[in-house]
């Protein structure tokens, strides 16, 4: 037969404490093995119903506790420090603004500007060789050439030279066709 009662006192160091049965009569032991075993610990002053029955020494004792107050559990522990937080929403927002900043930088910023370059043809022409038998060979700066008039053929008939560094129309100046 079940009873109802009040935790008087509990002796948290120990695990026991004494039950005040709401009927009256004499406080009756209970011990912490009689609890459920839910994680929370008894307080003093919370509402049981209990059974009687007999411990290891044969004294009577509260068995079977259950709390009536279930609907309140006393508040669990908390740690002082908040639980950590995933940072995948940071990390996806930051992604997504570096792309938005490289993108925009790309749309807002002015064209670069490249001189026009005239496509070359990739072979040089065979040219019908003038005078003194030149033929375009793809040889490019002075020191390839053997005479003045080599280079100046070079510099007119053939593609891609490099030898009229201030473009005035002479070749090789210091070299070969020096005035």
């Amino acid at each position: 037969m079940p009873f109802i009662g009040t935790l008087r006192t509990w002796h948290d160091d120990r695990g026991f404490g004494f039950i005040a049965p709401t009927h009256g009569g004499a406080e009756v032991f209970v011990h912490i093995s009689a609890f459920p075993r839910d994680g929370s610990r008894p307080t003093q002053g919370e509402q049981l119903r209990y059974e009687l029955g007999r411990g290891k020494n044969g004294e009577v004792q509260a068995v079977g506790v259950t709390r009536l107050a279930v609907g309140t559990p006393p508040p669990p522990r908390r740690d002082s420090r908040p639980a950590p937080r995933s940072r995948w929403p940071l990390l996806v927002v930051i992604v997504a603004l570096g792309f938005a900043a490289v993108w925009g930088y790309g749309k807002l910023r002015p064209p670069a500007t490249t001189p026009a370059v005239a496509p070359q043809p990739l072979a040089a022409p065979e040219v019908a060789a003038p005078s003194g038998g030149f033929r375009c060979d793809g040889r490019q700066h002075c020191s390839q050439m053997t005479s003045c008039a080599e280079a100046t053929f070079f510099l007119k008939h053939c593609p891609d030279v490099k030898m009229d560094g201030n473009h005035d129309g002479v070749p090789c100046e210091q070299q070969w066709c020096g005035r």
